[in-house]
């Protein structure tokens, strides 16, 4: 199962990538997070439907310092985790090109 999720709120400058990046770590994901120009946090991750509960759980907590005020969440097609490789934090760039599940 592959997730895309947006965070927005107050989570950039407060340590949201690391701590997503532990999290995710920890549960075995394989994906990746990074800043938008915009000022949220994004976020794709392939795992079991568990493991993938947990991150939910964690993007809403979010670090000491942070406040989450809206996670925006879509499935994403399974070929999208073909390219995904351990849990890793990316610099703003490109469209990834993802592939949204309707």
């Amino acid at each position: 199962m592959v997730l895309h999720f947006l965070i927005q709120g107050r989570v950039q400058g407060v340590g949201f990538r690391w701590y997503v990046h532990r999290e995710a770590s920890e549960l075995d994901l394989r994906g990746w997070v990074r800043n938008t120009e915009e000022g949220d946090v994004e976020v794709v991750a392939h795992g079991n439907e568990t493991d993938l509960a947990e991150l939910r759980a964690s993007l809403r907590r979010g670090p000491r310092g942070s406040r989450v005020d809206r996670l925006i969440e879509h499935y994403l097609a399974d070929t999208e985790a073909e390219g995904l490789s351990s849990f890793r934090i990316e610099g703003r760039g490109e469209e990834q090109g993802l592939v949204p599940v309707h």
